[in-house]
C-alpha cells in the first residue's frame, strides 16, 4: 500500500476499508473514467500518474490536474455525484487499489472523521486545478511544461519521463508546435533533454525556478501530512 490517502486512516478505519479494495494494474493510456459517464469506481494509486482532463464539446481537451500516490481519482462518486465532466487517463503506468463508489459513500456516512481525511485531498486538488488554470492563462508554454514535468517527476520518482508530443500538447492545452518550441527552450538551457517520446530532467533546481509559483504552491500543500 503506497497511497498517501489510504495510509492516513486510523487502524480501525482502515479495517473498514480494506476488505472492499481490489488491486489493479494501470497501463499507460487506459481511461479509468470517460467524460459524462457514470462514476462507478474510485482509484487509490500506489504509483504512476493519472491525468484529469476536461473534454470540450468540440472534442478539444486540456489537463486540469494530475494525481499520483498522494491522492484519489473518482472521488466525486463517493460524494453522490453520478457523472463527471472529467476524463481520467493513465499517463504513466502503475498499480492502484480501487473500490466501488457507493461502498465508500456508505463508509463516509458511518464515520465522519474518515470523510474529513478524504475531503482534505479534494480541497488540495481543487487548489491544483485553480493554479493550473491561472498558470495556463498567464504564463508561456515553457513555464507550464516545467510545472508539469516537476509534478510528474514527484509522482513517478524518476528523472526520465516517457511522453509523446501529442500527450504533452493535450496536458498543456497547446499544439505540437508549442511543445516543440517550449522543450527546445529548456533543452538549450540544459534543463532537460528532450528526445522523441521521452523527457529527461537534467537540472531540477533550474526547472523549479522556471516554473515560478505554478509548481511551488501546490507542492507545499501536497507535502503536508494528512491528519
Amino acid at each position: 500500500m503506497g497511497n498517501k490517502v489510504m495510509l492516513s486512516p486510523t487502524p480501525r478505519q482502515f479495517r473498514m476499508v480494506r476488505p472492499r479494495l481490489r488491486l489493479q494494474t494501470l497501463s499507460q493510456h487506459n481511461i479509468l473514467h470517460e467524460s459524462q459517464r457514470r462514476v462507478d469506481w474510485i482509484y487509490f494509486p500506489n504509483d504512476g500518474l493519472i491525468s484529469l482532463v476536461i473534454v470540450m464539446a468540440n472534442g478539444k481537451t486540456a489537463e486540469a490536474s494530475v494525481v499520483g500516490s498522494e491522492g484519489v481519482v473518482g472521488l466525486e462518486g463517493a460524494f453522490g455525484l453520478k457523472r463527471s465532466p472529467i476524463r481520467e487517463i493513465v499517463q504513466v503506468s502503475g498499480t492502484s487499489y480501487r473500490m466501488v463508489s457507493e461502498k465508500l459513500q456508505k463508509i463516509f456516512q458511518s464515520d465522519p472523521d474518515i470523510l474529513l481525511r478524504f475531503s482534505r485531498f479534494a480541497i488540495i486538488n481543487r487548489m491544483q486545478v485553480s493554479q493550473t488554470a491561472v498558470c495556463n492563462r498567464l504564463y508561456e508554454v515553457e513555464k507550464r511544461l516545467a510545472r508539469w514535468l516537476l509534478m510528474t517527476q514527484d509522482r513517478v520518482r524518476s528523472g526520465f519521463i516517457a511522453m509523446t508530443h501529442d500527450s504533452l500538447a493535450t496536458m498543456l492545452g497547446t499544439d505540437r508546435g508549442g511543445v516543440t518550441t517550449a522543450a527546445g527552450v529548456l533543452q538549450k538551457q540544459r534543463i532537460i533533454e528532450y528526445t522523441r517520446g521521452a523527457v529527461r530532467v537534467l537540472n531540477r533546481k533550474a526547472l523549479e525556478e522556471c516554473s515560478r509559483e505554478c509548481y511551488g504552491l501546490i507542492r507545499e500543500y501536497n507535502s503536508e501530512p494528512i491528519r
